[in-house]
């Protein structure tokens, strides 16, 4: 769950990179998240947030380069503005957890606030959307 996409990141990006947030609606999750960074090496890349979309401090001010996102149809259009906003331009904003049929509406809500599909990719019956700002 929580912050393996951000433990990825930490893990792939280079070292330099070290403002990697990750964020959950469950304290829960933020505090296994990160017993499962220290166990992986990457505490000291990547900070856990208890937060519900964008409704945190440190997640208001900075535009990112990337964002990462592995939740359900209704809340990834229901954050679509968020994202646009928070997203610089030429940022890119990976999608994931879709059914395969979900995502053409996703394409088309995040089209409408200038995400656009950069690519799609399909893995059995599920569908991650990588997208660029324009």
């Amino acid at each position: 769950g929580t912050a393996v996409l951000a433990m990825a990141a930490a893990k792939s990006l280079p070292e330099q990179d070290r403002n990697i947030l990750a964020s959950d609606i469950d304290q829960v999750a933020v505090d296994v998240a990160e017993a499962n960074l220290a166990a992986n090496g990457v505490s000291d890349r990547v900070r856990c947030l208890v937060a519900e979309g964008f409704d945190h401090p440190d997640l208001k001010a900075p535009q990112f380069d990337l964002i990462f996102a592995n939740i359900l149809k209704g809340p990834l259009v229901d954050l679509a503005p968020n994202v646009a906003e928070r997203l610089k331009i030429g940022g890119f904003a990976i999608l994931s957890g879709l059914l395969n049929e979900q995502s053409d509406q996703i394409i088309s809500t995040y089209r409408e606030v200038g995400v656009d599909l950069y690519r799609k990719l399909e893995v059995g019956e599920w569908t991650t959307l990588v997208l660029l700002r324009n």
